[in-house]
């Protein structure tokens, strides 16, 4: 970290959204990540930036962590008015379920039912994923074709579909997991389907996608490192595919452009990032902005200081409740520790929930800090 005494920090005032807003209009992606998905500040600033480059930039895709066909859905809607924005979140990650962005998707519907000719789209980076509906296919085929093993099934499936609504790993977090890995279950109930002659192969492939689901979950892999190369992929595919340039919605773990590792894993090999590949693909064609904050209370917990040896305590002693720094102007050199906040979030462990960024220029261009922050508002 820089040996600096006083941080340079520029007040992020009413402006400051068109100024970043301009000064990232050079890429081609723009990865926004926030440091907690629980906060309703760093969702509003990471959203104000985001219509900036909509509308005076030419942005014209939203890429978000979440399945494609769930992307298909939030697409339906802001371009044609497909039901409301609280359904078209109805099969969406949990994290996305808020009115914050219920809000958001409405801004970007009213967008383009006044531009028709010159619309916003939306894009889930992940493959297609197994669906709550999807367990009860495969239940009704057995029960259909084999019922004596209909109860052997459902011990299986009625555990681990609950990931759909908590993540497994947040369920071992908080203490409530049931026990027994649900990649195991995933892995016994598609044997089971596939000693069945009679079940045919649309439901073979909806317990092929429920076992996906478990393998490539946190828990599943064992690791929070995503599959960064392949949701990159879907970004650069689609962005050669249509020209529209792209904005990436996601924490700043997925978003750095560097090399990066979660709280004690900091001194194993970093994997890549959906930014690293983003960056090595398009170079600085594609920037990245990280959104942290020092304190608040986030509903789920009440989040105190952080440690002394976070970035994110010398951003909060430098002055303004909201501030930004340009790395690209005025770097940062060298490694840093920037708070995380997600599901398994524990304040007796505060101090072990970060990002270590080894080069902080090289993974972020810009930072932006809030003194305190308050919790979204979940939707039902």
């Amino acid at each position: 970290m820089s040996t600096e005494t006083t941080l340079a920090v520029t007040p992020f005032d009413d402006t400051t959204a068109e100024t970043l807003a301009r000064s990232l209009s050079h890429a081609v992606v723009v990865g926004i990540g926030e440091s907690t998905r629980f906060a309703h500040q760093t969702f509003a600033v990471r959203d104000a930036i985001f219509r900036n480059l909509v509308e005076r930039h030419g942005f014209r895709t939203l890429a978000v962590q979440d399945s494609a066909d769930v992307g298909a859905t939030l697409d339906a809607y802001v371009r044609t008015g497909a039901g409301t924005a609280v359904s078209a979140l109805d099969l969406s990650w949990r994290p996305w379920r808020t009115a914050e962005m219920a809000e958001a998707l409405t801004w970007i519907r009213e967008f383009n039912q006044a531009r028709p000719g010159d619309q916003v789209g939306i894009i889930g980076v992940k493959p297609v994923q197994a669906k709550p509906e999807d367990y009860d296919t495969v239940l009704d085929a057995v029960r259909r074709h084999v019922p004596d093993r209909a109860a052997e099934l459902a011990a299986h499936l009625d555990p681990i579909r609950t990931a759909h609504t908590v993540d497994e790993h947040v369920q071992r977090a908080r203490g409530v997991h049931p026990g027994r890995r649900f990649l195991d279950h995933a892995r016994d109930a598609s044997a089971l389907v596939a000693s069945i002659p009679e079940i045919g192969e649309t439901v073979r492939a909806r317990m092929a996608l429920i076992e996906e689901f478990h393998r490539n979950s946190v828990a599943g892999r064992g690791s929070f490192a995503g599959d960064g190369e392949r949701w990159a992929a879907t970004i650069i595919d689609h962005l050669g595919r249509t020209g529209s340039r792209t904005v990436y919605w996601d924490g700043i773990a997925h978003v750095s452009a560097g090399a990066a590792a979660m709280g004690l894993a900091a001194g194993q090999e970093a994997t890549a990032s959906v930014g690293s590949v983003l960056r090595a693909h398009f170079g600085r064609d594609y920037a990245a902005v990280a959104i942290g904050f020092h304190h608040g209370d986030v509903g789920v917990a009440q989040i105190p200081a952080p440690a002394p040896d976070f970035l994110d305590a010398r951003l909060g002693a430098a002055g303004p409740a909201r501030l930004w720094r340009d790395l690209r102007a005025e770097p940062l050199p060298g490694p840093a520790k920037l708070r995380v906040i997600s599901g398994v979030y524990d304040p007796v462990r505060d101090a072990d929930e970060h990002l270590a960024i080894r080069d902080l220029p090289e993974a972020f261009d810009v930072l932006i800090h809030l003194r305190e922050v308050t919790a979204v508002r979940w939707l039902p």
